[in-house]
């Protein structure tokens, strides 16, 4: 399929970077193109050196892809800067939107001032201040085109991505945070994000208009949030139990990419996950954390290789939700993935899926 949508199916931290990263490398993407702003991060690695990006499209470490910033997207121009510096990267490889929006100082300072980090668990860069602002069509929002810095990289994202579509080359759309946060569907208002965080909203940001198109929903064996007042955990437990539960030899701890703050975790919750399908419509789930199913997973090469319980979550998870489990993640770096999917394209069932993996 020629346009792939990544979106996540909880209150994001679900892996989406590794898989987009993934598909980037694995099926050779010609275009990757990211949605969103900094107050989500997404973490991948390069040959033994970790990345975490705020702005730039996870996609990079695919030399051949160009990159994009949707229309839709929010950028902090110092950010963005310094990301594509370390990234090595320049205006043939990555294009911004001429109107993607502007971050200011004022911004950040606003949500300080609203106490939304406190309040909400906001990371508190200024997101939900610009999205304001635009939406009110203040004068003093500004777009990447009036910003002298960023003009080499301005570019029309819907028409590279028209031509790209015209020619049927291979595009990955990269969704930001997840199902639970969505600005119209979560069930826990106002704990939420600025913005809409499913796949349709994230094809109308990047301005692209699709009849057929693969979604990839990742999700976790064990979801997260960000830590502080950021909203209910159905099921939350400690990381100390998820290392019991797991057998993990060492201490587990996970942390925000943007915030730096110590992730919630709890116990797989059904409920968010069948809503996430439904709004979704995925055509594949890759399904992050079998290692912390049972440790014994870490870094498992084959399917065959991993013990029964993650072959058992595995199968309840496409059973429940009708949708083939296509990547399995055994730890979080790039290469710690299965890719399922010459499985997933014949198996959807708990009995299909036992076969397949018999």
């Amino acid at each position: 399929m020629p346009v792939t949508v990544v979106v996540g199916g909880q209150y994001g931290s679900e892996g989406k970077g590794k898989i987009c990263a993934y598909l980037s490398l694995k099926d050779n993407a010609d275009l990757v193109v990211r949605c969103g702003g900094p107050n989500s991060g997404h973490t991948v690695d390069v040959h033994g050196r970790i990345y975490e990006l705020k702005q730039v499209p996870a996609g990079f470490v695919n030399p051949t892809s160009r990159l994009l910033l949707a229309p839709g997207a929010l950028i902090n121009p110092a950010l963005l800067l310094h990301e594509i510096d370390i990234c090595g990267l320049d205006a043939t490889r990555i294009g911004i939107d001429r109107n993607a929006g502007i971050i200011e100082d004022f911004d950040r300072a606003t949500e300080v001032e609203n106490s939304l980090r406190d309040r909400l668990g906001s990371t508190g860069v200024g997101m939900g201040s610009a999205v304001s602002r635009r939406t009110l069509r203040r004068a003093d929002f500004r777009v990447a085109a009036a910003v002298a810095e960023l003009r080499p990289f301005v570019t029309s994202v819907a028409e590279e991505l028209a031509e790209a579509r015209r020619a049927d080359r291979k595009i990955i759309v990269e969704g930001t945070q997840g199902f639970g946060l969505s600005l119209y569907h979560t069930e826990n208002w106002p704990y939420c994000t600025s913005r809409d965080t499913t796949a349709h909203s994230f094809l109308s940001e990047v301005g692209i208009g699709v009849r057929n198109f693969d979604v990839v929903m990742a999700i976790r064996t064990y979801p997260i949030r960000v830590g502080g007042n950021s909203g209910p955990l159905k099921n939350e437990i400690s990381w100390g139990d998820v290392r019991q539960q797991s057998g993990y030899p060492s201490p587990l701890a996970e942390y925000t990419t943007t915030t730096k703050r110590l992730r919630r975790v709890a116990r797989f919750d059904w409920d968010v996950v069948l809503r996430a399908v439904a709004a979704n419509q995925p055509t594949h789930l890759a399904l992050h954390g079998l290692d912390y199913v049972d440790y014994r997973n870490l870094d498992v090469k084959k399917v065959e290789d991993l013990t029964d319980r993650a072959r058992s979550f595995i199968d309840e998870v496409a059973e429940r939700t009708g949708v083939p489990v296509s990547f399995g993640g055994t730890g979080p770096l790039v290469h710690q993935l299965l890719d399922l999917r010459h499985v997933s394209r014949r198996a959807t069932t708990l009995r299909e899926v036992r076969a397949a993996f018999a």
